[in-house]
């Protein structure tokens, strides 16, 4: 590892290859130790990684990087037929080193081997260490789960030692056992670490916050829960100043008419002077100069003053941050207490666990499935919503449901917002459509963005907006790690708007603070059986 890694970038521009701009003259540097980025979606985070890894390259300025850089994606996409080894980058220096066990000693095993004869035990300690000692070298991704896979790509980083560590939301889908083993990892990383999380436990073992917002970085000492109180205090004074600028404004409005009514009766007043010729023309025509000279000057000293106080008013809501709320109050997915919603029977899912007897959902309720990775989580949803069948068994609903999967392969990257929302409710007029698109925030010109441009919080809003809108309305929803790749402002969004969702909800999730937040009425742990438990239990238990 380098003795001083770093990376700067200095006055860094970039733009789609569709004009739109997302840095233009971005200055930023990071210094060894742990760093969240944090930022709405849509304000560059993936993107300034993928520009620092040199994945993207910038249209103006520099990228400096001094050392070996390794980015984790967002999206991790591997060939399911790829070894362990494989996508751990050891496959070559293993046969290698089998080869010279088994006692041809070419030159070339030993140049493949080089001084790395230990990679097979620093492998299997790395796995181990992240929780993934089962797995074997020789096994195939095809056999391990989603988030088995990324603690994988996770581990190859670590295995190559670079001195530059970039992770984009490195805890989607893990499991809390999974993501409490990679935080531990992560604490001992001696490097450059640069983190784009939503997860509050992984961002509060930071060392510091970098904001992106409108193409500029603001830096925070500490970590989330530090930031946090900073801009809640930032915040509070913003509002302040707000609320100050906005009574200089009414304040400059009354100077301005006052001044406007005293020059208006001087007109008055100069005016009956003249007519009446009590002083001689010349005398009053100097006068009337004068009047007219001091109050155009009066009446802009105080336009100006008015001008000012209306910029200092801009200046001061542009410092107060902008978090629209998501709005999803509509009757038509209202479900009336006790009704019956879903009713599972001796359900056996081609994977995963086996739910015994019935299950019944009824009325309003919340459900949060939670279990390892690999316990059938998905397997579960999918076969509820009908999109995989069952080994045996069956699932029987009640109600208009609808399915957000993972993937959020619901939506079709060629289409606008709003097209792929009628492709939905085909009967709705445009107009409809983009009124109710309205309440998910995609006003205006945002309804017409195709659906391939959007950032992982804007897609998730889009795909939801899709599924609700639907017609007919879905009563029943299925949410899979809905979590997963939205910053904590969409977050939030996403709380608030399944509060005013007046339908059933079975959530599928690792992010117990979420969960919490929406008021799920029962949980439920997946681990062989369907077991209802508690929040407090589960802690113990995942």
């Amino acid at each position: 590892m380098s003795q001083n890694p770093s990376v700067t970038v200095a006055s860094l521009s970039f733009s789609w290859p569709d004009g739109t701009r997302v840095f233009d003259g971005l200055h930023v540097a990071f210094g060894p130790g742990r760093t969240g980025l944090v930022g709405v979606n849509g304000s560059g985070k993936s993107t300034l990684l993928k520009l620092i890894s040199a994945e993207l390259t910038p249209s103006g300025g520099s990228v400096r990087v001094t050392g070996q850089v390794g980015l984790l994606p967002q999206n991790v996409t591997l060939d399911t037929s790829l070894k362990v080894d494989e996508v751990l980058g050891i496959a070559a220096t293993r046969a290698a080193l089998h080869a010279i066990e088994a006692g041809d000693a070419r030159e070339e095993h030993f140049a493949a081997v080089g001084d790395d004869w230990d990679v097979e035990e620093r492998a299997e300690a790395l796995l181990g260490e992240l929780g993934l000692g089962h797995v074997a070298l020789d096994r195939t991704l095809g056999e391990v789960s989603g988030g088995e896979s990324v603690l994988l790509r996770l581990a190859a980083l670590l295995l190559r030692r670079p001195d530059v560590l970039l992770l984009d939301e490195p805890t989607n889908n893990l499991d809390l056992h999974a993501r409490r083993r990679l935080y531990a990892a992560l604490e001992r990383w001696p490097g450059v670490l640069v983190v784009v999380s939503h997860d509050r436990e992984l961002l509060d073992l930071v060392d510091r916050i970098a904001d992106l917002r409108s193409g500029e970085v603001t830096w925070y000492g500490g970590n989330l829960s530090s930031y946090e109180q900073a801009l809640a205090a930032e915040q509070e004074a913003a509002e302040r100043t707000v609320r100050a600028a906005e009574a200089d404004v009414r304040k400059q409005k009354r100077e301005l008419t006052d001044a406007r009514v005293k020059l208006a009766r001087r007109r008055r007043y100069g005016q009956k002077m003249w007519d009446s010729k009590r002083e001689p023309k010349i005398v009053m025509g100097a006068r009337k100069r004068a009047a007219q000279e001091s109050a155009g000057k009066h009446r802009i000293l105080h336009e100006e003053r008015l001008a000012e106080a209306r910029e200092r008013l801009d200046e001061a809501v542009d410092a107060v941050r902008d978090e629209d709320e998501i709005r999803v109050d509509l009757p038509a997915t209202a479900v009336p207490p006790g009704r019956s919603v879903l009713t599972l029977r001796d359900l056996q899912p081609v994977h995963g666990t086996r739910v015994q007897g019935a299950f019944e959902v009824r009325g309003p309720e919340r459900i949060a499935l939670l279990g390892r990775n690999g316990a059938g989580k998905t397997t579960l949803l999918r076969t509820v919503a009908g999109e995989l069948a069952p080994v045996e068994g069956e699932a029987t609903v009640h109600v208009p449901l609808r399915f957000l999967p993972q993937r959020l392969d619901v939506l079709d990257d060629a289409l606008t917002v709003a097209q792929n929302a009628a492709r939905f409710a085909p009967d709705a007029d445009a107009n409809r459509i983009r009124a109710r698109l309205a309440r998910f925030l995609f006003r205006g010109a945002r309804a017409d963005q195709p659906a391939g441009t959007l950032s992982g919080g804007e897609r998730f809003r889009a795909a939801l907006a899709a599924l609700m809108l639907a017609e007919p309305a879905p009563q029943l929803l299925l949410l899979d790690e809905p979590t997963n790749n939205l910053d904590m402002a969409s977050v939030r969004q996403l709380s608030t708007a399944l509060d005013s969702y007046e339908g059933a909800l079975i959530v599928a999730g690792h992010d117990l603070p979420f969960l919490r937040s929406i008021g799920i009425t029962r949980w439920f742990l997946l681990d062989g059986a369907l077991t209802e438990t508690s929040p407090e239990e589960l802690e113990g238990l995942l």
